[in-house]
């Protein structure tokens, strides 16, 4: 599926109720942030724009992106749940993305960005993720790192490490994240947490709305 596809299916994929306080039409916004999040950059989101007759700054297509302040939600009761994290870049330190992913579907359940990378941290991001969709029932698939493991021994959820099959979901997606973030070079270059984080929880839902 080619990306002007998926842009095309993407109505209705983010609640844009803020739009009521913007003097910039629904639909221009939604394309707005499909291009952003497809990981196009602002310039370009704003050249594409002006070329649709509608003239924005950077700075707005970017506010656009943040006053959404989504995650990704599901009906799901997956059997199985892909979890693992990866490394982003924010200015010059590192990060970790934290995703679980159901591996039947390649849908983003739940993506929270940590500065580090601890077994208490990965307390909070399953704890979250057991408040959003039924886990006990689920085998988490997940490789032999030790804080994943001793946090869901903690919390007495069943897994299976796997450094193959079912658990390759979560890594399919983490490098779709790196080639839509290759715009900014696998960086966010002059952001704070909050918003690279915001970003990534976009994209989490645009990729499962597409």
């Amino acid at each position: 599926m080619t990306e002007f596809d998926r842009l095309k299916r993407g109505n209705g994929w983010v609640d844009l109720t803020f739009v009521e306080r913007e003097r910039t039409p629904r639909e221009i916004i939604e394309v707005g942030i499909q291009l952003h999040i497809a990981g196009i950059s602002l310039s370009n989101t704003k050249q594409f724009l002006e070329r649709l007759g509608v003239e924005r700054s950077r700075t707005a297509i970017h506010n656009w992106v943040q006053k959404t302040d989504v995650q990704p939600s599901s009906d799901a009761e997956p059997n199985h749940i892909a979890v693992d994290e990866t490394v982003i870049q924010l200015n010059a330190e590192r990060h970790w993305l934290y995703a679980a992913v159901d591996p039947a579907t390649n849908e983003f359940l739940h993506v929270r960005l940590f500065q580090t990378r601890t077994t208490d941290r990965t307390l909070l991001f399953l704890r979250e993720l057991s408040e959003k969709i039924p886990v006990e029932q689920a085998t988490f698939l997940v490789d032999a790192a030790h804080h994943l493991k001793d946090a869901l021994t903690r919390l007495g959820f069943r897994f299976q490490v796997r450094r193959h099959g079912n658990r390759n979901a979560v890594e399919r997606v983490f490098r779709e994240i790196k080639r839509r973030t290759s715009s900014f070079s696998n960086t966010f270059s002059h952001v704070k947490l909050p918003t690279a984080e915001s970003w990534l929880q976009t994209f989490a839902v645009w990729w499962n709305h597409c």
